[in-house]
């Protein structure tokens, strides 16, 4: 392969891989904890949106537990995050193993 053709796939692939991260910006998962007495919503690239916490999950006396509850929610839609951001970027990179993609 000659070296023009090269920089013209690189950058189609530059091109490709900047829409993804385009599309993942308005792209959401949900993560939840205790049958979604807590919910927190990231965008696709791991930025919280949104945090929902039903009343029945606040206990003035126990708010360990309520911040258990939200960290098992923002790790559950982390992982959704990354896995969604891994569908749409795998096709692309082909298992480069590019950090952040």
């Amino acid at each position: 392969m000659n070296p023009n053709q090269m920089l013209q796939q690189a950058r189609k692939l530059q091109a490709q891989l900047a829409k993804i991260q385009e599309e993942l910006g308005v792209e959401t998962v949900t993560g939840s904890a205790s049958s979604g007495a807590v919910e927190v919503t990231l965008n696709g690239h791991g930025d919280v949106t949104k945090v929902k916490i039903d009343k029945a999950a606040v206990d003035p006396d126990d708010v360990e537990t309520l911040e258990d509850l939200v960290l098992v929610a923002i790790k559950d839609a982390q992982a959704k995050a990354r896995a969604l951001s891994q569908a749409r970027m795998g096709p692309l990179t082909g298992g480069l193993g590019i950090p952040g993609l």
